[in-house]
């Protein structure tokens, strides 16, 4: 038998191209093909320039695809703040060649927009930066709106509105983007935007709707509230989160929602949506549209809004979580980790809502729902779950507040995602 020795520098790369590491991304952001108010390209290179590893162009009801003209008075009333024009900016970072405009019939400047497959060439590169088709799927049941961003599409796909409840228009919207990843045989996600926008979905929907798998934890629209409001009962993102992950493992015997953290942004010139709030971080093997999908899938990525941890491991067999902080020069940490008990006090109260809530009641929970179990400020802090829990999960607060907040006092923060449900 003949063995052939390979050189040792192919070998290393195959084995570092197999090695999962991790990647930064965005799965919620807005342009002028929509509701933003810059060029899609304009907003694809501004990630890649902050070292984002990939991002996700997820405008209302459409995808950046076909043939669109802006004009150029529509792009300046949505620009906010006084200052340069948007389109002279965007003509210096891209070149005057790459820009295309007409004159309509009304005599106004209109600006094409370029498509996803026509700016990628310019952005995209192996390995470094990748950019995801997407779409913010805007549908709605009465005045709640329900808003879920489908993640790796081929095809746009159309809002169901008004489904007989805000549960089933939220069922009917996931299984229709569901059956577009069967459809195409690719993997494709999805995950509930802001459910306190509106104050649109409450936690024991989001709980019953087993379709939906993933949820925005954090979202850095200031209008979508992930702290919750205290007129209105448990309604802090951490909180749904928890009634909805306890109600699924302990009664609907599901497995739980994992959290995303995103942008929403719409505002690149001024304005209070902008860019650089959350995002997710990815553990795959490549920066590809799939692995990336998968590799969420199997929730293997964490949240976070500053906070950077280099591990995050769970031994399914021994039940211990373990994690491991990239601390920062005269920051602190602190590391919660919350669960539910299995014998929790099931006990629910009822709670008048404000008059403009989409639900005239909201449920009250007991505090053995989503309950510190453990607390660390070390850099590696450790929980071991126990026969006594019915999940862990892992929140990490440093003691500085985010560069960019939503609202004044928000902190830099890390949410892992939950584990030993599966025991």
């Amino acid at each position: 038998m003949r063995f052939t020795l390979l050189p040792l520098l192919f070998l290393a790369t195959l084995v570092s191209a197999d090695e999962p590491r991790w990647f930064k991304g965005n799965t919620h952001t807005h342009s002028l093909w929509s509701d933003g108010n810059d060029f899609p390209d304009m907003i694809s290179a501004w990630y890649k320039d902050q070292g984002y590893d990939f991002l996700a162009m997820s405008d209302h009801n459409t995808l950046n695809a076909g043939e669109k003209w802006v004009t150029e008075t529509t792009i300046e009333k949505k620009k906010i703040t006084l200052g340069r024009k948007v389109l002279d900016k965007y003509r210096e970072r891209f070149g005057a060649d790459w820009v295309v405009t007409r004159t309509n019939a009304k005599g106004e400047v209109e600006v094409k927009l370029k498509t996803l497959e026509e700016y990628r060439t310019k952005l995209e590169e192996p390995g470094k930066f990748l950019l995801v088709q997407a779409e913010e799927v805007s549908a709605g049941f009465a005045k709640a709106p329900i808003h879920i961003n489908a993640i790796n599409l081929e095809e746009a796909i159309q809002p169901l509105k008004d489904i007989t409840s805000i549960r089933e228009t939220l069922r009917a919207n996931l299984q229709a983007i569901a059956a577009q990843g069967l459809k195409t045989g690719r993997p494709v996600m999805a995950h509930l935007n802001h459910p306190n926008f509106k104050w649109a979905v409450n936690a024991e929907d989001i709980a019953h709707v087993i379709e939906d798998k993933f949820f925005e934890v954090y979202n850095g629209h200031p209008a979508t509230f992930p702290e919750g409001d205290p007129l209105r009962a448990d309604t802090s993102t951490e909180r749904i989160w928890d009634i909805a992950n306890t109600i699924r493992i302990a009664e609907l015997k599901q497995p739980p929602l994992y959290g995303m953290g995103t942008d929403d942004s719409h505002h690149y010139h001024g304005g209070n949506a902008t860019s650089g709030r959350g995002w997710v971080m990815v553990k795959a093997e490549k920066l590809e549209a799939n692995a990336l999908v998968e590799a969420m899938q199997r929730g293997d990525f964490y949240a976070s809004t500053g906070v950077t941890l280099e591990e995050v491991n769970f031994d399914k067999k021994t039940g211990f979580l373990r994690l491991k902080i990239k601390g920062e020069p005269g920051v602190n940490y602190v590391t919660e980790f919350r669960g539910t008990w299995k014998k929790y006090d099931r006990a629910v109260k009822e709670v008048p809502a404000p008059a403009d809530d989409n639900y005239p009641v909201r449920l009250q929970h007991s505090e053995d729902v989503g309950d510190v179990l453990g607390r660390s400020v070390a850099l590696d802090p450790v929980f071991q779950i126990t026969d006594d829990h019915l999940y862990i999960r892992a929140i990490v607060t440093a003691d500085r507040d985010m560069t960019n907040p939503a609202t004044p006092g928000q902190k830099q923060k890390a949410w892992t995602q939950p584990v030993g449900w599966q025991k």
